[in-house]
């Protein structure tokens, strides 16, 4: 693993349709300071950020199984998510599918590199 890759899911964490603003804020003011003096403190606050932000998957089941998430997504896309949530779930996944979680678990896992 190298720090490359992990910045491509960082970048990937601000690119993702599904990102809260804040959290994309936060990725992309570390990626803006990478190889500068403020590239470890943007880093924790990376860290921070996506431990707040990124969502196990028995967080987001009871919402894509709920009338909120018909309201949000409409009832078919809302069914299809439910159904998948349930896959990831029973194939042994512990986190949200979307491609703002998928790479910021990603980040977390690897958040070593983005230390030292």
């Amino acid at each position: 693993m190298t720090k490359e890759e992990v910045l491509a899911h960082v970048k990937g964490v601000a690119e993702a349709p599904s990102v809260y603003a804040g959290l994309k804020n936060v990725a992309e003011e570390y990626l803006a300071s990478v190889g500068t003096a403020k590239e470890k403190d943007e880093a924790k606050k990376l860290i921070a950020a996506l431990k707040e932000c990124v969502c196990s998957i028995d967080d987001v089941i009871p919402f894509f199984d709920s009338e909120k998430a018909k309201e949000v997504f409409g009832a078919e896309q809302a069914a299809a998510m439910s159904k998948k949530a349930h896959e990831v779930k029973a194939a042994g996944g512990d986190t949200c599918f979307c491609p703002a979680c998928t790479n910021g678990k990603f980040v977390l896992d690897h958040q070593d590199l983005l230390l030292n």
